[in-house]
């Protein structure tokens, strides 16, 4: 009799492992707090800090909510650049950075601060860009300010534009008394 009872339980039960697409879009590792450290060359070049994070090992994609970050210079002693957003996706072969949500980044070696609701940062190039209809900020201590869209700005040369509509208010320092 208990076979019977065994072979009955087993037949009648059932499990839903769900579709291979559902598998596939579920996440590797899902984390909590998390902080993770990009090192380039034993230096480290940016901290990320996230409440939450969901990584993909295929794709080598990080997502993350409630994000901060701090872009060092210098063999990683001091921080140049520190902001933080909504959400962030994080290309992690590439470094390449999507932003959404609340974005503020503040750059103090150039004394500017960005805000706005989408960025895209490219490790290669190493540029940053708004979105074309999505209006960028961007701010100085010293009182100069700028509204546009259409924004990128290019790290290494240390410039940033609008392709389209802007406007604002420019302060020449050097020629204020």
């Amino acid at each position: 009799m208990p076979l019977i009872i065994l072979h009955f339980i087993l037949l009648s039960c059932s499990f839903d492992y769900g579709s291979s697409e559902d598998i596939a879009g579920r996440p590797d590792i899902v984390m909590e707090e998390i902080e993770y450290v990009r090192v380039r060359g034993g230096d480290p070049i940016v901290r990320f800090r996230a409440e939450h994070g969901e990584r993909w090992e295929d794709d080598q994609i990080m997502e993350v909510r409630d994000f901060t970050f701090e872009q060092f210079e210098n063999d990683g002693v001091s921080i140049d650049a520190f902001g933080e957003a909504g959400k962030a996706r994080i290309e992690l072969g590439t470094g390449d950075v999507f932003l959404s949500g609340g974005i503020s980044i503040r750059i103090e070696s150039d004394d500017i601060t960005i805000r706005t609701q989408e960025l895209e940062w490219r490790d290669e190039e190493r540029t940053l860009t708004g979105p074309p209809r999505g209006t960028v900020e961007v701010e100085r201590s010293d009182g100069t300010f700028f509204s546009g869209r259409g924004f990128t700005a290019h790290a290494p040369s240390r410039t940033w534009e609008f392709s389209g509509e802007v406007r604002g208010t420019y302060v020449d320092a050097e020629n204020n008394n």
